[in-house]
């Protein structure tokens, strides 16, 4: 039987079409739509099991996107050519998604949900990216799982200083603002995006503009699910409840947490080891055979506790955990040049937070191939960021980088690559990276700061240096709220915003926010930003006393580039059969030499740590790309003597005949008498055959020619 699926087409304000179609592919999951643009189409789905895992509490929500190689008519690469493992890229959509998601679901709800997106079609011109936020919202809409939206996602872009919403890839290149951003009707829930040193003012332009954008969309999916009968939602109990012994915990412990978040105390571990004994002394004043049994509970509603405590003395007494003021920012310490061995590196500490970072100076052949189903190509900035367990002082397995450490190097390495010199001032692959030393808020901003101070180390002449902040917000949902500069760990945990925002002096480079409670008023989000540049601007000044501008020269260590350009013809040359006079030229030389072909031309890049070495292989590389000239004279090489005439090789390749009439002002009989093969001889290029390249040489022009002896007359001879 056919199926009938159900289609609705929208329009953006610029015409655009947009169409959603459910009923049609993949009917067994609860929910599942195709969302299209052009040619650009996506293949949403979301599963959610009915009854959730014994012992758990939080919502286990699983969000895969998905860009599968034949939307774009192309094989994947590697040796088994099949879709792999998630890219980078592919994380860092799946993480702007479950971002948005997340806080949509009910608190309550602890079933296992899974969300995958999947490019099904690839069209050149359109970013998936932001279709794919609409696409997964709207598998949800149509079910009957608990959810608190829809919500949606758009780019929102500044392109000549006009803002488009889902702007074209084409058009996208020269914009100097890019967010992403998500919301509900009534709601922005995320942001992340990346600018040229924008003002505040403009970025929540920017912002507004979009939540126009995702009202309109959001309307869009309450639609179809109308059409699709809008399924009432399911019945769920996921969670066992003790109102007396909830009773008990708040009156045995609220005060004393409420105290404990009072005294100021900067240093985390003693925090939370007298947060940790307050809910151990409760615990054991429960008979023990009941200890066991009630635990879960017990932490649970401590955990409610404790969450309320904090909050409730930062609203009434605008005093924070570690005793510092809503605007103060802890305690900076930062250095450069720290190893010895690393071509820039930095140190850079915020209270308890601390960030080691390294900068890594390579040529093109270090640079990162990208082989993706709507991108190819090659990175030559990568940044890096790495979080182990000791920096939070736990021990737990390596198990390899996670999401969250793509995300925040991402986010970092958009920060600074606003910054970068083009690249006729840089010829370098560059790497950063940052390890995390020391953990409790802020990690990815710390790795904004050193990476910007270790650039400026490594002699790296970025226009300007760098700093983050990430700001928070507490708010008793009646209006009432406080903004906090440089949050805390704990007061990220238990805050309602998450708002990291970098830039320089003059403006904005990159953001990142994720809200945790419904509705956040445009004045408020003004207000972290005008605080964030207060803050910023604070760092900038404490990172400019350890350096201010990048260092005059590179480490004497770092590798040193410098750039030939010959005519197109001569690239074979440069290279040799199979590539037998380049590598030679690398071995002998030292260096690694690189080659491409940009236009009519060869563009070659020679590097080396000896200035030395980058002159010998210069000196090869003229000597072969050089043309002969006549009239000048050369210093060539006998490689064939025939009875003719000897071929002299005057240039690398290049060869001429040194004719055997040209070889001595006196008659030589035989080339062999005066020649032989490997003989250096001096020699002067008297001719060039226009037609046949063929060269004509001459020794004996350069030697003096003999005085002809004078005949005497006839019969003067004496008898």
């Amino acid at each position: 039987m056919l199926p009938t699926p159900i289609t609705k087409a929208f329009q953006l304000k610029d015409g655009r079409e947009i169409i959603i179609e459910t009923g049609k592919l993949a009917r067994q999951a609860d929910g599942s739509v195709v969302v299209r643009m052009g040619d650009c189409m996506l293949l949403a789905t979301v599963v959610s099991n009915k009854e959730a895992k014994e012992g758990v509490d939080f919502l286990p929500l699983t969000v895969d996107y998905q860009e599968k190689y034949a939307s774009s008519g192309r094989f994947p690469g590697g040796f088994f050519k099949r879709e792999a493992r998630l890219s980078e890229y592919e994380i860092l959509i799946s993480r702007l998604i479950d971002r948005a998601l997340r806080p949509l679901f009910p608190e309550d709800y602890h079933a296992d949900t899974q969300v995958m997106i999947t490019l099904i079609s690839a069209d050149k011109n359109i970013m998936p990216d932001c279709l794919a936020g609409l696409a997964a919202s709207a598998a949800i809409a149509i079910t009957d799982i608990p959810f608190n939206g829809p919500m949606s996602e758009v780019r929102v872009a500044r392109i000549d200083g006009r803002l488009v919403i889902n702007p074209y890839i084409e058009d996208l290149k020269k914009a100097d603002m890019d967010l992403m951003v998500a919301g509900t009707t009534e709601n922005i829930v995320m942001v992340e995006g990346e600018a040229k040193e924008v003002s505040e003012a403009d970025m929540l332009e920017a912002i507004k503009y979009a939540h126009e954008a995702i009202k309109e969309q959001c309307r869009w999916q309450l639609e179809l699910a109308a059409a699709a009968g809008n399924k009432p939602k399911r019945e769920y109990c996921h969670e066992i409840h003790d109102a007396e012994l909830k009773d008990a915990i708040w009156k045995a412990c609220y005060d004393k947490a409420y105290e404990i978040a009072r005294t100021g105390n900067p240093n985390k571990h003693e925090r939370k080891a007298a947060f940790d004994a307050l809910l151990e002394t409760f615990l054991q004043s429960v008979p023990e055979d009941q200890q066991e049994e009630k635990a879960p509970l017990i932490k649970k509603y401590y955990g409610d506790v404790e969450y309320h405590a904090v909050r409730n003395v930062i609203l009434n007494e605008s005093k924070r955990l570690d005793g510092r003021g809503l605007k103060n920012i802890r305690p900076i310490w930062s250095e450069v040049n720290y190893l010895p061995s690393t071509h820039g590196s930095a140190i850079f500490t915020r209270g308890e937070t601390q960030a080691l970072t390294t900068v890594t100076l390579g040529t093109k052949l270090d640079e990162q191939i990208i082989d993706g189903a709507m991108f190819e190509g090659t990175n030559k900035f990568l940044l890096h960021y790495n979080f182990p367990a000791f920096s939070t002082g736990e021990a737990r397995p390596n198990r390899g980088v996670g999401r969250r450490e793509v995300g925040h190097g991402n986010l970092a390495m958009r920060s600074l690559r606003i910054v970068m010199p083009d690249e006729t001032q840089n010829p370098y692959t560059i790497r950063i990276v940052s390890d995390i030393l020391e953990s409790n808020g802020s990690s990815s901003m710390a790795t904004v700061c050193a990476g910007s101070l270790a650039l400026m180390d490594a002699g790296v002449k970025i226009r300007s240096a760098v700093s983050g902040i990430a700001m928070g917000l507490i708010s008793d949902g009646k209006g009432k709220f406080v903004v906090l500069s440089d949050i805390l760990g704990d007061e990220d945990h238990l805050g309602d915003m998450d708002f990291k925002v970098t830039g320089t002096e003059k403006g904005i480079c990159a953001c990142q926010m994720d809200l945790k409670v419904q509705g956040l008023p445009f004045d408020v989000m003004l207000q972290a930003l005008e605080q964030a540049r207060e803050g910023r601007l604070h760092i900038l000044k404490e990172m400019n006393k350890t350096i201010s501008k990048p260092n005059e020269d590179y480490k004497p260590h770092a590798p040193r580039i410098e750039t030939m350009r010959i005519p197109k013809d001569f690239i074979g040359a440069v290279i040799g059969k199979g590539g037998e006079v380049i590598q030679e030229m690398q071995r002998e030389t030292g260096t690694v030499i690189t080659i491409e072909e940009v236009g009519d031309e060869g563009v070659i890049e020679i590097a080396s740590s000896d200035k030395s070495s980058i002159e010998k292989a210069k000196a090869r590389i003229l000597a072969i790309t050089a043309v002969p000239e006549v009239g000048e004279i050369y210093d060539g090489i006998v490689k064939n003597i025939q009875a003719f005439g000897a071929f002299v090789e005057v240039m690398p390749g290049k060869e001429g005949l040194l004719h055997i009439s040209e070889i001595s002002w006196d008659r030589v009989a035989k080339v062999e008498d005066v020649l032989k093969t490997g003989d250096h001889i001096r020699v002067k290029l008297l001719e060039i055959d226009q037609k046949t390249g063929k060269m004509k040489l001459s020794h004996k022009v350069l030697t003096e020619k003999p005085q002809r002896k004078e005949r005497k007359p006839v019969g003067d001879e004496k008898n």
